[in-house]
């Protein structure tokens, strides 16, 4: 890695140091306090063991040598001429800012329209705010390499904040207000964060008990709102800041860096591409959280080649609506900003009115908001006169079979099937396919006309619509494509910062996750044996990349239970890649990633919620209603419950709480569900998560049977393949 330097730099005993450090006092007797450090002299300066860098010293009276960690192309502004960085050549995440700024300055980048204040800022703007955020942190003592906690949800400034402190080297720690006090403590203290920026006094006002005495906070910066509203709840010894003091305490000290030609001393160094930027905590089939950690190259896969899922282009409109924690919107917004698109921040209660009011191009979201779209859409069908009703019900299904007639022709019907048909059989197949799409294309085009028109005017997503953190439900995949609306489905993990793969606009296979990004490979594994399987052959899918996780923090034995010495990352997930074909109907399909399930135990539901179900589970086993249970809910709005009852415990139960007569022998089905509805809630009310539908087995999971293992571990996999039939009614 190459280190730059020099730059004059401020210190305490030169003329425009005292204009600073007068303007800080100024901001202390606002109501800042402890904002600014005079540090003691101490010589001469070295080069460090760490880092190769160069310093300078041009003042009399040095004072000690202080290392300003940056990106290189960002900051290039303060580092010496030695080594020249292109627009584009990007080091770490924040270089992206720079690049931005030159090609789309006057473009507006983002608009946030539903916090106090509204803002809206073009892509120089943007460029300057994570500057000054980044200076502030700097001058209140933020160091290279420290964690600082981001709990915050979507908006412009959790953006700024985030790349505030990956611009510095410090590395940020991200999650949502709506994550438990003692979730949130857990993962502070874990990772060794030393200082907390949060949403907004409400959400400090719930957490401050609790952390006050059990976490070691050096200063708290709130992202909204205004300090004074803290008044009763200020700890002894806390430094609070808000927004607007930050940004101001940097774009001053920017001004005194950028003014001084000389006198000062600072030691710069850029960052590694491989330093750390992120550590997302996420939840394991243990149950403990780990953190994940990402570097600026992981995430720099993502930006530099999501450009053939996603050919955005300058001016795009974009909604922003999932937690910017989650590393799939982080991926997505890093990318899009790129290209000079404009972001909107919105959020569920407001998503459809955004919809019609920004006609956004393109739409990146988790499967339920398209589900939600979907019912939404069939709900207005409905409820419209029967005249109305018949005929968009009509056109729908025309288009629906022009569309399975329009993908056989063109080759994107997946298969598993190694061996291709007879050619005669081909042929037939494709000439009859094109007749049908003929025969049905007029129809398709007035259903576009009378029908769909009015739909894409109150959703937008003229171009397309980005689904991922779950699977999304073939039923609402084929009904957009139906009225033309694109959907893209994709697929990732946090380990791997998160794509892994997605469909591309001209390869847009239905029922799959399309082909590994670039530079990705895919495999898939038997779950026993480790043996490579061929195409077609359903297996535990691995990825290598240079997207995958450096490790997880501080957990170096779960590290190596997912991710070997090759740099194969396990993901738990059950697949199988398409075997390629040259001609018939699947011969577009080559190589494209088909999931079918998750080999562990993490649950994902639509909304992008991970749910470790051994805590329900082992919570509710306890009741002695409860034979055995299996908690449900992969790909489904809910969460739900296989349960083997303990019917003699629940005979009892039920004539001691008089829902049966003292002599009665049977209790019926509907009963005993409403028993076990109250039993699984009494026992994980303490939970994060709450259990739904309940599916009653009269079968226990035994080894004879094939649902245990001989250490008598429920084979979770093998119970839900049995009983696919009757857990997909309970969700219907």
């Amino acid at each position: 890695m190459t280190m730059i330097s020099v730059s004059p730099t401020l210190v305490l005993n030169s003329p425009d140091a005292r204009k600073v450090f007068g303007f800080f006092l100024s901001r202390r007797q606002a109501g800042t306090s402890r904002i600014f450090q005079k540090r003691r002299s101490s010589g001469r300066c070295s080069r460090l063991a760490r880092r190769p860098v160069v310093c300078c010293e041009s003042n009399p009276e040095p004072e000690e040598p202080r290392v300003r960690r940056c990106s290189p192309l960002l900051e290039s502004v303060l580092l010496s001429g030695e080594t020249i960085l292109y627009s584009g050549d990007w080091k770490a995440v924040p270089d992206i800012w720079k690049s931005s700024a030159e090609r789309y300055g006057g473009l507006i980048a983002l608009v946030d329209p539903y916090h106090d204040p509204p803002s809206e800022l073009t892509y120089k703007q943007l460029e300057q705010e994570i500057l000054n955020f980044a200076e502030g942190l700097r001058v209140i003592g933020i160091k290279p390499d420290e964690k600082v906690a981001l709990f915050a949800d979507n908006s412009c400034r959790w953006l700024i904040a985030d790349q505030g402190i990956m611009a510095i080297g410090a590395i940020n720690v991200v999650r949502g207000t709506r994550s438990s006090t003692e979730e949130l403590l857990q993962i502070y203290n874990h990772s060794e964060s030393t200082a907390l920026i949060m949403d907004n006094p409400d959400f400090f006002k719930r957490i401050a008990e609790g952390f006050s005495s059990k976490a070691v906070i050096r200063s708290v910066i709130l992202l909204w709102g205004e300090k004074s509203c803290l008044s009763n709840y200020v700890i002894e010894g806390l430094t609070i800041f808000n927004y607007n003091e930050i940004i101001d305490l940097g774009r001053e000290s920017r001004r005194v860096l950028l003014e001084t030609n000389k006198g000062g001393l600072h030691i710069y160094e850029t960052i590694s591409s491989d330093d750390t930027a992120t550590l997302v905590y996420t939840s394991g089939t243990t149950g403990a959280p780990k953190g994940v950690m990402l570097s600026h190259q992981n995430l720099l896969h993502q930006i530099k080649n999501l450009w053939n899922i996603v050919p955005a282009e300058a001016g795009d409109k974009f909604l922003s609506m999932l937690p910017p924690w989650h590393t799939y919107e982080r991926a997505a917004e890093y990318f899009t900003f790129t290209c000079g698109v404009q972001q909107v921040y919105t959020n569920v209660k407001n998503l459809k009115e955004d919809l019609r009011r920004y006609q956004p191009h393109y739409l990146i979201s988790v499967p339920l908001i398209y589900e939600t779209l979907y019912s939404g859409i069939q709900k207005q069908i409905s409820t419209s006169s029967i005249a109305r009703k018949v005929i968009a019900v009509a056109l729908i299904r025309i288009s629906l079979l022009y569309m399975e007639s329009k993908r056989i022709y063109e080759g994107k019907v997946l298969t598993r099937n190694q061996k291709p048909h007879p050619l005669i059989f081909l042929m037939v197949d494709w000439f009859w396919a094109r007749i049908t799409a003929t025969i049905l294309w007029p129809l398709h085009i007035l259903g576009m006309k009378l029908v769909y028109s009015k739909i894409h005017s109150a959703i937008g997503i003229s171009k397309a619509g980005i689904s991922g953190g779950a699977s999304l439900p073939l039923h609402v995949d084929r009904f957009f494509e139906a009225i033309g609306v694109k959907l893209q489905n994709g697929y990732g993990l946090t380990e791997s910062s998160p794509v892994v793969a997605a469909r591309q606009p001209t390869y847009n296979v239905l029922g799959s996750v399309g082909h590994p990004l670039r530079h990705t490979e895919v495999k898939i594994v038997d779950s026993e044996t480790g043996e490579v399987l061929p195409a077609g052959s359903k297996g535990i899918v691995k990825v290598r990349g240079p997207q995958v996780m450096k490790g997880y923090y501080k957990n170096p034995s779960a590290t190596t239970q997912v991710l070997d010495e090759e740099g194969w990352l396990c993901t738990g997930d059950i697949g199988w890649i398409a075997p390629s074909h040259s001609i018939g109907r699947s011969r577009n399909c080559g190589g494209v990633l088909v999931l079918e399930g998750r080999g562990k135990d993490t649950i994902v539901l639509v909304t992008g919620e991970n749910v470790e179900p051994s805590e329900l589970e082992e919570s509710a086993i306890r009741s002695s209603l409860i034979q055995q249970i299996v908690v449900i809910g992969q790909d489904q709005r809910r969460l739900g419950a296989l349960i083997v009852p303990n019917k003699e415990e629940i005979l009892e139960a039920a004539k001691k709480r008089s829902i049966l007569d003292a002599d009665a022998s049977e209790l019926s089905k509907e009963k005993m569900i409403t028993l076990l509805h109250e039993e699984v809630r009494t026992w994980t009310s303490h939970c994060s998560f709450q259990i739904g539908p309940i599916l009653l087995v009269e079968e226990p999971f035994t080894i004879e049977n094939g649902l245990m293992t001989p250490t008598m571990k429920i084979r979770r996999d093998r119970v839900i393949a049995r009983y696919s039939d009757q857990i997909a009614e309970l969700y219907h």
